[in-house]
């Protein structure tokens, strides 16, 4: 159901400048801003405070940190789904895209299972029976260096509304880890590994590459546009990666981890997307580009919450001083990730447009979330 709102006394956040000003909402749909401190009869008074358009996720590892808490456990979904949507509404996300691995792995210490599939059936039933706060859609992380990829992904059709289809390639010695120990490291803690199990799994991913990569890069690039979805790289590393990017028809980059990938994208017309974690720690937990190092460059423009959610709305304001600019960071993770995942209903502050809103203050440089609503309806 759709709500009825009104904000005011607010400095609302626009697209190139932040007025004082009154935005109402009517059936969950933007229908009026206006300017100056009035405060109309039945209309919240924001005492000043910040409105902004909900942010837009478009690729956590969020939902699978709840089905799966930890290595091995696995969590009933319908509940990991529903904490999941509480957790992203109560950081001001109000449009999220799940991230599921797509691609599965049998045998060794190194296995993955094929989930995706039945995730996606309980989050989209859950989403037709009105269950969720907020707005989901499907991320599919297209494994190319896994054993059945191709299967996985042909489960899937145009009904599924599926809207972004991202290529990983996670081989040992290239794009994120290209340091061995640092994916020691990350693997061997995230899943349990002895070191003599950790070169067994190497040994695999390497020689999965060797068999699937080509042709399954090239498949899942023809299921994106048989599914309708925006097509996304990940992790790309040098000029030659973008460049095979631009021809498939790339639309973002999730994660360049150089500058010299994020300089290609740029001259290829590619968005370039950061990791709010990167951002906001000062680098890479990878050892790969600073994303601070990325703004400054102007080579920034979409920020995802990746692993942390409530880093998303941080990140913005993190921009913002950088930048001197909050029109500018805000839209990183509002109006710049609409576009890039084509949705043009949201991301902006304007007559016609969902009701999708937050209402921030600052606390010693860090923003507090006041209120959130979702088509006009208050859900955090």
């Amino acid at each position: 159901m759709s709500g009825d709102l009104c904000l005011s006394n607010a400095r609302l956040v626009l697209a190139d400048q932040v007025v004082l000003g009154t935005i109402a909402i009517e059936k969950g749909v933007i229908a009026e801003i206006t300017e100056g401190d009035h405060v109309p009869a039945q209309a919240i008074d924001c005492e000043g405070d910040l409105v902004m358009p909900g942010l837009i996720e478009l690729h956590t590892d969020n939902l699978e940190r709840h089905i799966e808490p930890r290595p091995q456990v696995d969590w009933p979904h319908l509940p990991a789904l529903i904490a999941h949507d509480a957790e992203l509404a109560s950081t001001g996300i109000t449009t999220v895209f799940d991230a599921m691995r797509a691609g599965s792995i049998h045998g060794n210490a190194g296995r993955y299972r094929d989930y995706a599939r039945k995730l996606a059936d309980e989050l989209l039933a859950a989403r037709a029976a009105g269950v969720f706060k907020i707005s989901h859609y499907l991320h599919l992380r297209a494994e190319i260096c896994s054993e059945t990829l191709l299967q996985e992904l042909a489960a899937f059709g145009p009904d599924d509304r599926v809207g972004i289809v991202s290529l990983m390639d996670h081989t040992p010695g290239q794009r994120q880890f290209r340091d061995l120990d640092t994916m020691r490291t990350y693997v061997t803690k995230k899943r349990g590994m002895t070191d003599e199990q950790f070169a067994e799994h190497v040994e695999n991913l390497l020689e999965l590459q060797k068999r699937y990569a080509v042709a399954h890069e090239n498949g899942a690039v023809q299921e994106a546009r048989r599914l309708g979805a925006v097509l996304a790289s990940h992790d790309d590393t040098t000029a030659e990666h973008v460049s095979i990017s631009a021809r498939n028809g790339v639309g973002f980059a999730e994660f360049p981890t150089t500058a010299e990938a994020a300089k290609a994208c740029r001259e290829n017309g590619i968005a370039i997307m950061m990791g709010a974690p990167n951002l906001i720690r000062g680098g890479s937990h990878s050892g790969n580009v600073a994303a601070e190092d990325l703004a400054r460059s102007d080579l920034l423009d979409i920020v995802s919450s990746d692993y942390v959610p409530s880093a998303l709305l941080l990140s913005a304001f993190h921009l913002a001083a950088l930048w001197d600019d909050l029109p500018r960071a805000v839209a990183t993770v509002t109006r710049n990730p609409a576009k890039a995942a084509r949705l043009p209903d949201r991301g902006t502050l304007r007559a016609g447009l969902r009701g999708d809103v937050l209402r921030v203050r600052q606390y010693d440089r860090t923003p507090l979330l006041q209120g959130v609503w979702s088509r006009g309806n208050k859900i955090g």
